[in-house]
């Protein structure tokens, strides 16, 4: 289903020759998806995560949804991550990733264990490229509008799967001359509304052309975990778009995504788990 794409995510080594589950621990207290909200009992969930057989942690201290409050200061996100690193790093042989675009955030948050930075920015903001290239981890880079748009904005794609590439492309390029091997970089299209800037319509375009961002010859990511156009094409709220979203890993996982990250563990492990069953059949 995956390329053999390996990657050091600070001494534990990613091997992308199947799909990977990262598992998403909001530190935050107004991310879309209440569920995914355990600035309290993150010690708890990460551990179920880990039983289910999650492959990576997702940190993040900064709400990306649309029409989220005002983003944290570096030091707020700071406070609010660095402590769920550190004891997860202290606890569990897992691997952690931060999701933030915060330069302070990325440097910190490796030092303190997190083997993979998770920016949905794509090191766009002030000092993140500079601090992103002192590392040695790799760097998910998310194809996205860099900040939240005027109420009313409608994007306009002629071939999304073709703009969001080249927005890719780009991004490596720009990496690249930072001094970030390739080697270091997954390209994520960057599924959903607000920033991300997509509607459904071209979400389900992105899923349906998901095989072409394999051209780009780098590992890629889906995020697309009870996202707004699984809501709005099947009229569910988001409590109610588990089956939606394992359709859409499934359906992602099939056509050759190697991280695929999810707010439900254990039944898109399950997924995974049938589907290279049924693969080695």
């Amino acid at each position: 289903m995956s390329s053999e794409f390996k990657l050091n995510c600070a001494g534990k080594i990613l091997d992308l020759s199947k799909p990977r589950v990262m598992g998403i621990l909001n530190i935050t207290p107004d991310s879309f998806y209440e569920g995914s909200r355990c600035s309290d009992d993150w010690l708890n969930v990460a551990e179920q995560m880990i039983k289910d057989g999650v492959d990576i942690l997702d940190i993040g201290g900064e709400s990306t949804r649309p029409g989220a409050a005002g983003a944290p200061t570096q030091e707020q996100e700071l406070e609010r991550v660095l402590p769920v690193i550190e004891g997860l790093a202290s606890r569990f042989n897992v691997i952690i990733s931060i999701d933030t675009s915060s330069p302070l955030v990325i440097r910190e948050a490796v030092k303190a264990g997190a083997g993979i930075i998770n920016d949905v920015r794509a090191l766009h903001r002030e000092g993140a490229l500079e601090a992103a290239a002192d590392t040695n981890v790799p760097v998910n880079l998310m194809h996205s509008l860099i900040n939240q748009p005027e109420p009313g904005f409608v994007p306009v794609y002629g071939d999304v799967v073709e703009e969001v590439s080249q927005y890719l492309m780009d991004c490596v390029e720009r990496c690249e001359n930072a001094g970030i091997v390739r080697e270091r970089l997954i390209l994520d299209p960057g599924f959903g509304g607000g920033m991300f800037g997509k509607t459904p319509v071209y979400d389900l375009e992105m899923l349906k052309g998901f095989r072409r961002f394999h051209e780009l010859g780098l590992p890629v990511f889906a995020g697309m975990s009870r996202k707004s156009f699984i809501g709005s094409t099947l009229g569910r709220d988001t409590d109610d778009r588990l089956p939606g979203s394992l359709a859409a890993a499934m359906l992602a996982a099939q056509a050759g995504a190697h991280i695929i990250r999810v707010h439900d563990v254990r039944e898109t492990v399950d997924v995974i788990r049938f589907l290279q069953a049924v693969d080695e059949a």
